[in-house]
């Protein structure tokens, strides 16, 4: 109960003093001259005064508000490191427990840190929380806040002023002292470069708990394969070098090696992701003998900036005997020694074009471009009619690494190139257009080479022969288109044909481009989401194995989106380096920003919340104040109030508000009705008493 005494004049302040002063005025002047009746005069002013103030007693019925006390628990992903996550649940239960006993306060608790839909959790934001929790709470009612989190927060405000309210903040911290970590990151690192050529990147190891300028020791790798070894000087920049052995996208890997009692290795590793892009590919077409067909090759690799193209026509075979001189037959005179011997290792694709051998190349160079292709070069066989024949390169030394033989037979009629059961799912033509109708949406072809039972792939056929063949010999590969004919999608001829995608992805297939790969398997990170793509010739795909950056192993099904092609989208909960396997083939992803804060330190730490904490009168203290103890401990929980610091050595307080709710009001007025008439009464009649003797 709660009583006040106010005031609510009868007339406006302005009439009050034009009628209070003026009597007042004649009253004390009287008294001051000692007239008789004055006191009685002046008590008569006072009971009219009073009767215009009209004062009421005001009698309140309130009951005391709770103070607001919040509750923080930190779910960030280094939270799940060690025993932390069990000590932040043991706490967080000891703690409401602790404040259910003291009913003056209404707690309340948010668990935050981990990935939503709309925050991926790259930081801790402990008191963006904070804030959301006592967003309707005036500031008077604010009792304080109790953090349990390992320390490492990214929004902690400078001072108390950009807290927003005068309360104690408490942390109790997880984790250990004395806890050791490394961390090893990229600081530059291209986004492209040029394959087979050093790309300058640089790198830094940290450590916690180790020393400055230590050694560490760090593997790099480039698309899983270990390149080199390096000796780190801890928090110091180092400089790497790193050659891309292809084209598309590369993964450069860094591995500092774990050190004993080590906090966590999620941090030891990082990948950086460059484009590989080629410096003008150099291919080399030798055509035979002119035809319909040279020309579509010419222009389709002329039309690309980044071809260098070498090509040579025989025009004249050397059989033929005419009076043409000697040094007329040739534009230029073909450089056999220089392209297939000397510089053969420099091209990226050697192209015969319905080539057949008349003694222009020696048997031997044969020899040079098996082991071309043996060590790891691209070899395409456009045949023609000549490859049926008595002077086919089949009857040469390249017959090791031809994928099919022919049989000396010439097919000349009518027919639509189709895919092969394995063509729909090979790389270089699954969803070729207008290879999903029947017959195919595009023109026929009139020609074909009939093979022996070839070797590789028969990724297009007509009708029962072979059409265009792959093949894997040694390190490099080989294609065999078993028609001339291409060159009628090329002029429109009925329509057309995709003549275009489908030699460029030949092309690139035989360089080994990554994205023609039949077994492949890919991964990156979009947003939260983890995207795995399985491309591979089987009919089905085994489940994809996931390790998280915590060490956890996820088994992933994949499904098949389209023929050869078996994706997964996977919405995750940590942040980091994704390793995925599928098979006997592995490859890395990082989801998430790259230098995401909250893996710039996972060291548990009192330092950075304490000076705020302390400006508040609160405190910080670790739960587990020794590395070697086995429990918790949480301070006992008191309401301090009018206390400079709400924090002991084995307790915490909370600030009990005075604010109150309002539930009834009474209201006695003092001078109205009989009370205030017969005062009034009184009053006048002994004036006019003393003022009649």
């Amino acid at each position: 109960m709660y009583l006040s005494l106010d005031f609510q004049p009868l007339v406006s302040n302005t009439l009050l003093a034009l009628l209070l002063v003026p009597l007042f005025i004649l009253t004390l002047a009287g008294i001051y001259f000692r007239q008789r009746g004055s006191l009685i005069r002046l008590l008569a002013v006072a009971a009219f005064a009073m009767a215009l103030f009209n004062p009421i007693i005001v009698n309140e019925e309130r009951e005391p508000l709770k103070s607001v006390v919040a509750v923080v628990a930190d779910r960030s992903q280094s939270q799940d490191i060690g025993n932390r996550t069990a000590d932040t649940d043991a706490a967080l239960k000891q703690v409401q427990t602790e404040l259910g006993r003291l009913p003056q306060f209404e707690v309340r608790t948010v668990e935050t840190g981990q990935a939503t839909e709309n925050d991926d959790a790259t930081s801790t934001r402990l008191f963006q929380a904070l804030n959301g929790i006592f967003r309707d709470v005036p500031p008077a009612r604010i009792g304080g806040a109790i953090m349990i989190t390992d320390g490492q927060i990214h929004d902690i405000p400078a001072n108390m002023a950009g807290l927003g309210f005068s309360a104690p903040v408490h942390g109790l911290i997880t984790g250990t002292p004395g806890e050791i970590d490394r961390r090893i990151q990229f600081v530059r690192a291209p986004r492209f470069g040029l394959t087979g050529k050093p790309q300058e990147m640089t790198y830094k190891v940290t450590a916690s708990g180790e020393p400055q300028g230590g050694r560490a020791r760090v593997s790099v790798r480039v698309n899983g394969d270990e390149v080199s070894n390096h000796d780190a000087i801890i928090g110091q920049e180092m400089p790497l070098e790193v050659t891309l052995p292809r084209a598309g996208v590369n993964i450069v890997e860094i591995v500092v090696d774990a050190v004993p009692n080590e906090l966590t290795e999620v941090n030891n590793r990082a990948v950086a992701m460059v484009d590989g892009i080629r410096e003008n590919l150099r291919v080399l077409l030798v055509s035979g003998e002119p035809h319909n067909g040279e020309r579509t090759w010419r222009n389709l690799l002329k039309s690309d900036a980044s071809v260098d193209l070498v090509h040579f026509t025989i025009l004249r075979p050397p059989e033929k005997q005419d009076s043409t001189p000697i040094n007329e037959l040739s534009l230029i005179a073909f450089p056999t020694r220089e392209l297939f011997v000397d510089k053969i290792e420099q091209f990226d694709l050697i192209i015969f074009d319905r080539y057949q051998h008349r003694d222009v190349l020696p048997l031997l160079y044969y020899d040079y471009i098996n082991d071309y292709v043996q060590k790891g070069g691209a070899l395409l066989i456009a045949a023609g009619p000549e490859y049926a024949g008595n002077m086919s390169i089949a009857n040469t030394p390249l017959l090791s690494v031809l994928p099919a033989t022919p049989t000396g037979n010439i097919e000349e009629k009518a027919f639509y190139p189709r895919l092969s059961d394995q063509g729909k799912r090979h790389p270089v033509t699954r969803g070729l257009e207008g290879s999903t109708q029947e017959p195919p949406h595009w023109s026929r072809w009139f020609r074909v080479i009939d093979v022996n039972q070839p070797e590789g792939t028969t990724v297009m056929d007509a009708g029962d022969k072979p059409l265009l063949v792959l093949n894997h010999v040694g390190e490099g590969r080989v294609g065999m288109f078993l028609s001339d004919q291409g060159w009628l999608w090329a002029r429109g001829f009925e329509g057309g044909g995709p003549h275009a995608a489908l030699y460029r992805r030949i092309a690139h297939w035989l360089m080994k481009e990554p994205e023609l790969e039949e077994e492949a398997l890919t991964a990156s990170g979009s947003g939260r989401n983890l995207e795995i793509r399985r491309q591979t010739m089987q009919k089905t795909a085994n489940a994809a194995s996931v390790i998280t950056p915590s060490g956890k192993t996820r088994s992933i099904p994949l499904t098949e989106t389209e023929p050869g092609v078996f994706t997964a989208s996977v919405t995750t909960d940590e942040i980091g380096l994704y390793q995925v396997a599928n098979g006997d083939l592995t490859t890395l992803a990082h989801v998430g920003p790259v230098d995401a804060p909250e893996f710039s330190d996972n060291v548990s730490t009192t330092a950075k919340l304490d000076p705020l904490a302390r400006e508040t009168g609160g405190g910080t203290r670790r739960l587990r104040p020794a590395a070697d103890q086995s429990t918790i401990e949480v301070p006992n929980i008191v309401a301090s109030r009018g206390m400079a610091s709400a924090s002991g050595d084995n307790w915490i307080g909370l600030r009990p508000t005075n604010e109150t709710i309002l539930k009834s009001v009474n209201r006695l007025p003092l001078f109205s009705g009989f009370l205030g008439l017969a005062a009034m009464i009184l009053v006048l009649g002994g004036m006019w008493y003393r003022e009649g003797k």
